[in-house]
């Protein structure tokens, strides 16, 4: 025997969730991505589903989202990954904590001179093309 409409239930559910949603404070998950996963977002996240869950036992909440972060791979001629990261190339190549291309061997030239400027100008652009893969989608 039912008591209500399941369809009202159900509607009103999802308003509750849209309604939590819609007041995430998305400045404290952003640092907090950023805190815990070194990444910045760079572009809206998308929502895609959020649910009434139970969590270690307790009622909690749950929403899934889509986002894009940026990436900087960088590998030497051999095909081997010298370094991957998700925070911006620019910061990595200011700050120089995840990458120094002077010690690298890809800064190497045939001749045995170092050639930082064309290694930089490589990872940059592999960088711009995996970006460009990543936008496309």
């Amino acid at each position: 025997m039912k008591l209500t409409n399941p369809e009202s239930i159900q509607e009103s559910e999802k308003e509750f969730i849209d309604t939590i949603n819609a007041e995430l404070d998305w400045d404290v998950i952003e640092q907090m991505l950023l805190d815990k996963h070194n990444f910045a977002v760079q572009d809206d996240i998308e929502y895609k589903d959020g649910n009434l869950i139970v969590y270690n036992n307790e009622i909690a909440y749950k929403f899934d989202f889509e986002i894009k972060v940026p990436l900087s791979v960088i590998f030497n001629r051999g095909g081997e990954c010298l370094s991957m990261s998700t925070t911006r190339e620019d910061e990595v190549l200011e700050n120089n904590e995840d990458v120094e291309i002077q010690n690298s061997p890809t800064t190497q030239a045939f001749n045995g001179e170092p050639d930082k400027k064309k290694v930089e100008d490589m990872a940059v652009e592999i960088a711009d093309l995996i970006s460009e893969i990543n936008n496309k989608e």
